[in-house]
């Protein structure tokens, strides 16, 4: 029956009694498989000319576009207490209400007068300012009238100074004509002397004129005294007017330095004052920082900090907080070497968790249960991971994403790239090439 040997007994034997062997010498499989195998490499090859998206898969959790719209936490912006809770977790909150209250815990502020007190220190280095500034302007009144004094004064010793001046003047002028005067008695007398002598002139009439000399010489004595009297007003007067102008200066330099002194001091006050202000201010701003309130409209999700009585320190998290409207986006990673494939604008389509999805990775527009996206921003950093950040915002021409989607739900992504033939994507695949590089449409027109 193997057909080794060359004779044949097939003729001798009745085929048609023996049903297994009637069915088996009459099987055409062989010519079935034959047709199998060519139908099923036809196949294969019409499979490989089918078109393929290539694409870069890349798993990515649910974001905000805006910073200001991710999950946050509320903090205080000073240490203290928790004396009151006003919400719990799950509640809704508007913008500025009430989260908790806190109390004082540091010893500079615990003092429940303590605004009073600091005003009232700030009124009265304020008055100080002021008694300082009137001082100043009599001062300044002081000064003014020191100067229109002296300025008289000195006119005054100026004019006292030329009498005494003008008074030598006629002084000397009078003893130079007592001199001329004793001068001509003293001739008178030595010529009558000769006539007495000569016996032409009487005892009487010498004595007459000696008298007369003597006269002269006295007049010429008292003269010269004038002068030199006249001569010592002059000196006196100088000396009067620069003492004057000295005594003056000492009384104008003198105002001027408590002038100046009260100046210093009211600077110093003034500084004072500032401080206080200043001081004043942030007590009164740190009183309104004991309501912590809701920064905007949004869903308490977690109380870090709990209980009444419990210490908390500055910039301490106390509550966390998600905002009642946000914008979803898809925060994904891609490797370095698929970066210069990507660019704004690009599509995406993603598979988020728990929305059940059927996806074909070439054929992204037979799959099912998928949602549309489009690139909006890259990184021009890669981040500690070794990749590189990409957000992608919903595309407004697709399906809108599902209400029921959360920050922080995970997601498959797929970048959609360029349309080639299966052939192509196994032969890049083997060699390791990556996926080929273009320019969408959009871009191109841009």
């Amino acid at each position: 029956m193997l057909n080794i040997s060359k004779e044949k007994i097939t003729h001798l034997i009745d085929i048609e009694k023996y049903r297994s062997l009637s069915l088996l010498e009459k099987r055409k499989s062989s010519r079935v498989l034959l047709r199998l195998i060519i139908g099923s490499f036809g196949l294969f090859i019409i499979f490989l000319f089918l078109p393929w998206t290539q694409n870069i898969r890349s798993q990515g959790v649910v974001t905000t576009i805006k910073p200001e719209q991710r999950p946050q936490t509320i903090q205080s912006i000073i240490s203290g207490r928790i004396e009151k809770w006003y919400v719990q977790e799950g509640d809704f909150v508007k913008k500025g209400d009430t989260v908790l209250f806190i109390s004082e815990v540091l010893n500079e502020f615990l003092d429940p007068n303590l605004l009073e007190r600091t005003e009232d220190q700030l009124k009265a280095k304020e008055g100080s300012v002021y008694s300082y500034m009137e001082k100043i302007k009599a001062l300044d009144d002081q000064i003014d009238a020191l100067l229109k004094t002296s300025v008289l004064k000195f006119r005054q010793t100026e004019n006292k100074l030329e009498q005494a001046e003008l008074m030598v003047i006629s002084d000397s002028i009078n003893y130079e004509a007592a001199i001329i005067e004793y001068n001509i008695a003293k001739t008178q007398y030595t010529r009558m002397q000769q006539l007495y002598k000569d016996g032409l002139k009487s005892l009487t009439d010498l004595e007459n004129r000696n008298q007369t000399m003597q006269k002269a010489q006295a007049e010429m004595v008292s003269k010269k005294n004038r002068m030199l009297t006249s001569k010592n007003q002059v000196i006196n007067a100088d000396v009067e007017r620069i003492s004057i102008e000295a005594q003056y200066s000492e009384k104008i330099s003198m105002a001027e330095s408590e002038k100046y002194t009260a100046l210093s001091n009211m600077y110093d006050a003034e500084a004072t004052v500032t401080n206080l202000q200043n001081q004043f201010a942030n007590y009164t701003l740190r009183t309104g920082m004991y309501f912590i309130t809701a920064p905007q409209n949004g869903y308490i999700t977690q109380a870090i900090q709990s209980g009444i009585g419990e210490s908390i320190n500055a910039g301490t998290a106390i509550v966390s907080i998600m905002p009642a409207t946000y914008d979803l986006a898809i925060e994904m990673y891609i490797k370095p070497i698929d970066l210069p494939l990507l660019e704004k604008g690009q599509h995406v389509r993603i598979q988020f968790d728990g929305w059940p999805a059927i996806v074909f990775s070439g054929w992204p527009n037979t799959s099912y249960g998928t949602y549309g996206g489009t690139v909006f921003a890259i990184d021009n950093f890669i981040s500690n991971n070794g990749l590189y950040r990409v957000l992608v915002s919903q595309d407004k021409n697709d399906y809108p994403w599902p209400e029921a989607l959360r920050v922080g739900a995970g997601t498959k992504n797929m970048l959609l790239l360029k349309d080639v033939s299966i052939w192509y994507e196994i032969w890049r695949n083997i060699n390791g090439f990556p996926p080929d590089y273009y320019k969408t449409t959009n871009s191109s027109q841009k």
